[in-house]
């Protein structure tokens, strides 16, 4: 039962750390850089209110497990976004 959902979270959630790693390599600001982390959520919200009020049962609590897994990579997006870049000696 868990393996399901994670399996199906690794997609986006590969896609919006893959993004924000881009992002963040070409020196967008800190909105656009977080713009992905921002969908994910507003996506994990949606299916935890799908899964928890619409579907009842062992279906419902599959999108939940899905939703709790984008945030987790929503959260990991975050650090990477918010992350400041370290200054290496050589370029001193």
């Amino acid at each position: 039962m868990i393996e399901g959902p994670f399996l199906v979270a690794i997609v986006p959630g590969a896609l919006v750390i893959l993004l924000t790693w881009w992002f963040r390599r070409l020196n967008f600001p800190l909105f656009v850089r977080i713009i992905p982390t921002i969908l994910t959520v507003i996506a994990a919200i949606i299916l935890f209110y799908i899964g928890f009020v619409n579907i009842r049962g062992f279906e419902g609590g599959a999108y939940v497990i899905l939703a709790f897994f984008l945030i987790c990579f929503a959260i990991v997006s975050f650090i990477m976004a918010t992350k400041k870049k370290l200054v290496s000696r050589l370029e001193r």
